[in-house]
């Protein structure tokens, strides 16, 4: 219940998805304060419970969201995280053996994290999902609208890949209500890079000046889980153990993914340029290299 558990429980809420909100932190006391609060504004959202319980109270519910972990530090990439966040994620998952429901993965490096909760809990691949690229194709579809002045709901453009340094923004796809982007007027080919670090580098620029990102994030899972919950078959871009699309095996990653009631479906391959391809390649390595080095 840090500042990402705390953004995504006031998400939830206001969007009426969940008749019970249980709320667990390693400090009891933040988990139970954090309750009080959201109880004492239920007259301004949907009618739902709100209290603080033990990570074995939650075994009946339909989705768990994991944010346990510590935060990023200015200049720390995400996979800097791993050596303390995997050790949350061993103890975690050692109270979620059995869990039938659904398992979202935000805490960061979220591919590894998702990787290892996954093979930790012995829950169904499809069931186990990362947050993975889903707001880093947000903050690219946010950065299009703004340049072009087209809200970012026309915007359809992907990142895939890790959810970090290495990560692939699909160029060759992008296109504003079906227009391809490259056709677009006032398009120059010298934006793709510079929009592509912008998005590349936002939450670093984020903590650097206010310490972490979490409001974005929050909105991001609880659309992530009304999708869910509701069975809205989505095509999204979001983290999860593959093996065999693109000839991937054995590793989580962010790719276009089928989302339903069952949780993230299937793995889509879609047709990439030929540098797209290149890139999203190197970026699995990348994170099938740090999966091999846990311990």
């Amino acid at each position: 219940m840090g500042w990402v558990g705390s953004s995504i429980a006031i998400s939830i809420l206001h969007k009426g998805i969940c008749q019970h909100l249980l709320l667990n932190d390693l400090n009891k006391d933040i988990a139970e304060g954090e309750a009080m609060d959201l109880n004492h504004g239920s007259s301004f959202y949907p009618s739902a419970e709100v209290k603080a319980v033990e990570i074995s109270e939650m075994m009946d519910t339909e989705a768990i969201v994991i944010t346990a972990g510590r935060g990023g530090k200015p200049g720390e990439s995400r996979l800097d995280l791993l050596r303390e966040n995997i050790e949350v994620a061993r103890k975690i998952s050692s109270e979620l053996i059995g869990y039938k429901g659904i398992l979202i993965v935000v805490s960061n490096p979220v591919d590894v994290l998702t990787y290892y909760y996954q093979k930790f809990t012995k829950i169904p691949v499809e069931k186990v999902i990362g947050t993975g690229t889903l707001l880093d194709s947000a903050r690219l579809r946010d950065e299009i609208g703004a340049r072009f002045n087209i809200d970012s709901k026309s915007v359809h453009a992907n990142v895939v890949g890790e959810h970090g340094d290495s990560e692939v923004v699909l160029w060759s796809k992008a296109n504003i209500a079906g227009l391809n982007l490259r056709s677009w007027k006032e398009w120059e080919p010298a934006m793709e890079e510079e929009i592509a670090e912008k998005v590349r580098v936002a939450a670093q620029e984020i903590i650097k000046r206010k310490g972490a990102t979490n409001h974005a994030i929050g909105l991001v899972t609880a659309s992530l889980l009304e999708w869910i919950l509701r069975g809205e078959r989505r095509v999204i871009t979001i983290s999860r153990v593959v093996n065999g699309p693109y000839g991937f095996q054995d590793l989580a990653i962010s790719g276009l993914v089928l989302l339903s009631r069952e949780g993230a479906s299937e793995f889509l391959e879609v047709k990439m340029s030929e540098i797209e391809l290149r890139d999203f390649n190197k970026s699995a390595l990348i994170i099938k290299e740090v999966i091999k080095h846990v311990k």
